[in-house]
C-alpha cells in the first residue's frame, strides 16, 4: 500500500512539465520598434461638449422639478456659453447652429419666466436640441429624446 501511494506521488512529481518563464525586458526594444507604436491619447472633451453634458445634467433636474410642481429657481447663466464655446470642430458653428442655440436659449429663458407653461417651454427647448443634433451631430439623439416631459 505504501509503495502504491509513493508510486503514485511519483508519477504525479515526473510527469508535470515545469514550463521556463521568460523574462522580458521592455527596456532592450531598439529605438526604432519604439518609434513604431502609438502612445496612448486620453479623450479630451471639447468645451462645447462639456457644456452639452452640463446642460443634459441641468434639464434632467429641471425636467424633474417640473414633473413634481417644484420651483424652478433660476436660469443657469452658463447655458449662454452656448454662444461661444468652443467646438470640437469649429466648422459646425455656423448660421445653422447658432439659430438652433438661439431657439434653445429663448425656449430655456421662457422656461424661468413662464413657469406656468414650464412644460411646454422645457419640450420646445428640447426639440431645438433634437434639431440640431439631427443635422450636425446625431450620436446623443436618443439620450436627447429621453429629457422630453410627456
Amino acid at each position: 500500500m505504501k509503495k502504491g501511494v509513493l508510486l503514485i506521488v511519483l508519477v504525479l512529481m515526473f510527469s508535470c512539465k515545469k514550463e521556463e518563464v521568460k523574462k522580458v525586458d521592455n527596456g532592450s526594444c531598439s529605438k526604432e520598434k519604439q518609434e513604431g507604436k502609438k502612445d496612448f491619447q486620453m479623450y479630451e472633451m471639447s468645451e462645447m461638449a462639456a457644456l452639452m453634458e452640463q446642460m443634459y445634467v441641468d434639464n434632467l433636474r429641471l425636467k424633474d422639478r417640473i414633473i413634481k410642481g417644484d420651483t424652478v429657481g433660476k436660469f443657469p447663466q452658463h447655458f449662454t456659453k452656448i454662444h461661444s464655446a468652443v467646438m470640437s470642430d469649429g466648422k459646425d458653428n455656423d448660421d445653422f447652429f447658432k439659430v438652433q442655440a438661439k431657439k434653445f436659449i429663448q425656449a430655456q429663458e421662457l422656461i424661468y419666466k413662464d413657469p406656468v407653461n414650464a412644460k411646454a417651454h422645457f419640450n420646445d427647448g428640447i426639440q431645438a436640441c433634437l434639431n440640431c443634433h439631427e443635422q450636425k451631430c446625431g450620436g446623443p439623439i436618443p439620450r436627447i429624446k429621453k429629457l422630453f416631459i410627456k
